[in-house]
């Protein structure tokens, strides 16, 4: 039974989207439950996401928090990463759920990889699996291997309900300015992407992402 982690953007939908459709003729048991963090910003409606989780059948939860009010930091991102993973993990053990998703992709693993680089001085990323042996979740990111650029596509394409998100740190963080001189070094070098995922992939002896549990 699995948690997914629905921000209502575009790479949550998706996810969602996509596992919706994956049970209806993938040989495997499992179930879905949708949860969404109310994170007491406002305005944050979404009705449309109800709605649409209704039609593809799929239960759907809002979990009420005060996360975005306890934020002090002049770049609270990452404590608040943190406090959204802690609370959808919270949510996800009471709905009987053993296995959280969450819609992170390529551009993703590797803008953490650089940040951690750049910031923390250290190689560290997600892995797309984990196993939490304190509570006995396992956190999974089935599309870590996709372009953003083909995500927004088929989000247009199939014009999913995205909620716009009311952070005023989004497009303004750390993350953003990461983002940026990427898509700057990729002008000079256009296998950038592709090659720093093949580094990640190629580091399982280093134990920074353990590349064979990425289909588990």
């Amino acid at each position: 039974r699995i948690t997914v982690g629905v921000s209502g953007g575009k790479d949550s939908l998706l996810l969602l989207y996509a596992l919706s459709i994956y049970r209806k003729f993938e040989n495997k048991d499992f179930s879905l439950q949708a949860v969404t963090l109310n994170m007491g910003l406002e305005p944050f409606d979404v009705s449309p996401i109800r709605a649409w989780c209704s039609e593809i059948d799929v239960p759907y939860t809002v979990i009420d928090t005060q996360i975005a009010p306890i934020r002090k930091e002049s770049n609270p991102c990452s404590l608040c990463a943190k406090m959204r993973r802690g609370a959808l993990n919270d949510a996800a053990l009471p709905l009987g759920c053993n296995k959280v998703a969450l819609g992170h992709h390529r551009e993703d693993a590797i803008e953490t990889l650089m940040m951690s680089m750049i910031f923390e001085g250290r190689l560290h990323t997600f892995h797309p699996n984990t196993f939490l042996s304190g509570t006995n979740l396992t956190v999974i990111r089935p599309m870590v291997y996709i372009p953003e650029k083909h995500i927004i596509h088929v989000c247009k394409t199939l014009n999913l309900p995205i909620v716009k998100n009311p952070c005023p740190m989004d497009g303004h963080s750390r993350r953003e300015e990461i983002k940026q001189l990427i898509a700057s070094m990729c002008k000079t070098y256009p296998h950038l992407k592709d090659n720093m995922l093949s580094a990640l992939k190629n580091s399982a002896q280093y134990g920074l992402w353990d590349e064979k549990k990425v289909g588990e």
